[in-house]
């Protein structure tokens, strides 16, 4: 059964610890992130780019394959199916297709129109149960081919965005996607806590998870930082071990060529890194 986020969210806040939004890629990710999410009882966010959907035969597909997992692996804890960076289209489609979570990428639309968007993709969330994330400025790097500097969100406007009833609210702080380049700034703390400032109770989003030092993460979690995306991480530690063990000619031993054999390096690799993002962002035995 899946739950919206908005839940674990304001818990995480109050509680000072961050639940990861881990982006899922195929079934084997999937099932990855689950199995982690169980053993160590922490609520999980399993976050959908529109380029993922597309290549897993569409949002539908998606999201009944996860609600078969869940119910087939007897998952306990609460997990919440989201979709990440959405267009205004692909927010609808994800609302008939079953994710109890959307994020409305408005970001590169005039305020005036976001914030027209955003309130009537709002309304439709709160008649669903779902929970629903904004962005105010561009998050860094390269996401779906949109490609942003990692700016820093204005506070005022961060303000009007949570004031309109989202659940939660992504602001650039210097972030980026992907990897981080040598000359990287880190995160401006100082916007960071002027947006909590105010936008007070509202659980905000730390986009680009992959490569902020541990100490610069859990400085944010402490100022407000409520949910936090990993995706590039994961690929990156899944493509060393699947190398690992082709590099070992272990593909050739046997029927070492299974995908099943082939691919559980991988898988491994996911847990292992998924397992220390939880660890670090607090939310483990907080199911």
């Amino acid at each position: 059964m899946l739950v919206n986020a908005k839940e674990m969210l304001v818990k995480a806040k109050a509680g000072k610890y961050a639940v990861g939004q881990f982006n899922i890629n195929n079934l084997e990710w999937t099932k990855a992130v689950l199995e982690t999410a169980e053993e160590l009882k922490s609520p999980v966010i399993l976050g959908v780019s529109a380029g993922a959907g597309k290549y897993m035969c569409g949002f539908k597909t998606v999201a009944a394959m996860v609600d078969a997992m869940v119910d087939s692996m007897g998952i306990t804890v609460p997990v919440a199916l989201h979709l990440d960076h959405g267009t205004y289209e692909d927010c609808y489609k994800c609302i008939d297709a079953g994710f109890s979570s959307i994020m409305f990428d408005g970001s590169h639309y005039a305020i005036e129109e976001n914030v027209a968007k955003t309130k009537e993709l709002i309304a439709v969330c709160e008649e669903k149960g779902l929970s629903i994330e904004a962005e105010v400025g561009s998050i860094g790097g390269e996401e779906d081919g949109v490609v942003g500097m990692g700016e820093c969100a204005d506070p005022d406007e961060c303000k009007m965005i949570a004031d309109l009833g989202v659940s939660m609210l992504a602001a650039g702080i210097g972030n980026i996607h992907g990897k981080y380049p040598e000359n990287w700034a880190g995160l401006s703390f100082e916007t960071l806590d002027a947006i909590q400032q105010k936008t007070g109770d509202m659980p905000l989003v730390l986009h680009g998870g992959t490569g902020i030092p541990a100490d610069m993460i859990k400085k944010a979690i402490s100022l407000g930082v409520a949910k936090i995306n990993v995706n590039t991480e994961c690929q990156i530690a899944f493509s060393a071990a699947v190398r690992e063990y082709i590099e070992a000619g272990k593909d050739l031993q046997g029927k070492g060529f299974d995908p099943r054999k082939l691919l559980a390096p991988g898988s491994a690799a996911i847990k292992a890194t998924v397992k220390e993002k939880m660890e670090l962002f607090g939310s483990v035995g907080k199911a």
